[in-house]
């Protein structure tokens, strides 16, 4: 049996929690705003029904701490949780914990987010359906893995250091110089897990003047699956997206 969404608990703040809520009034949907302490006067907590404070400002102790996510949603009797985009938007382990908890997860089912938030696994998926995927090397610990990369596969710089986990352009280091490297990876791990929560990272070649076009798809529970067509999203801004075409 299909449940009803009651009262929904928006997962994050700023644009993210503010555009959920902007949709849930429309389908007049009583919300739920979670906020830390410095953001306790910003807009998406005036916007909701309820708001719950859940933590200080480090995200690892307020919008990436997932018990208190829960404990949010039980306090304010919402039935369903919404991530909106980053923090634990790609995190599985929530979703899943969202669902142990019995109430309703807005997004892809654990086992999907496992397969594709995962930038590594994500990957190597692709490449078992052979698409063609950028060279790099994967779960890196140190600065001698990638020179070693560097030497045995004879990249040329500039490379980047990404965060395995997550999205929205943090974690993301591009690296010029052999000397760089040390630093760029401290710098990529700390963004890493103070944005995620994780600190895996991976390492591709850098691609000069490439274009980002997406497509984008939406299923449901019904079976019914639809892709948006393209989108031009190759102008942005510190490797956030600015405009989508």
């Amino acid at each position: 049996m299909e449940k009803t969404i009651n009262k929904l608990l928006v997962a994050n703040r700023g644009v993210p929690a503010v555009r959920v809520m902007h949709t849930c009034r429309d389908r007049k949907i009583p919300t739920t705003a979670v906020y830390s302490t410095p953001d306790r006067l910003a807009q998406h907590v005036f916007m909701a029904d309820t708001a719950v404070h859940i933590g200080e400002a480090p995200p690892i102790e307020s919008y990436l701490n997932m018990e208190n996510m829960i404990k949010a949603a039980e306090l304010s009797r919402s039935n369903a949780i919404h991530p909106g985009w980053g923090f634990l938007a790609e995190n599985e382990s929530f979703a899943q914990m969202v669902e142990d908890a019995g109430l309703i997860w807005v997004g892809p089912p654990p086992a999907v987010i496992r397969a594709m938030g995962d930038k590594i696994q994500a990957k190597e998926l692709a490449l078992k359906a052979n698409v063609p995927t950028i060279p790099g090397i994967s779960s890196v610990t140190d600065v001698k893995q990638i020179a070693r990369w560097i030497k045995d596969e004879k990249v040329d710089f500039p490379i980047m250091i990404k965060a395995a986990s997550g999205g929205g352009g943090k974690g993301m280091v591009k690296v010029e110089r052999k000397e760089d490297l040390g630093q760029a990876l401290a710098q990529a791990r700390s963004e890493a897990k103070k944005a995620f929560g994780d600190d895996t990272l991976l390492v591709e070649k850098y691609i000069e003047r490439g274009r980002h076009i997406e497509v984008q798809v939406v299923a449901d529970n019904h079976g019914s699956v639809v892709h948006l067509y393209e989108r031009e999203c190759t102008i942005q801004r510190r490797n956030q997206k600015i405009i989508e075409e």
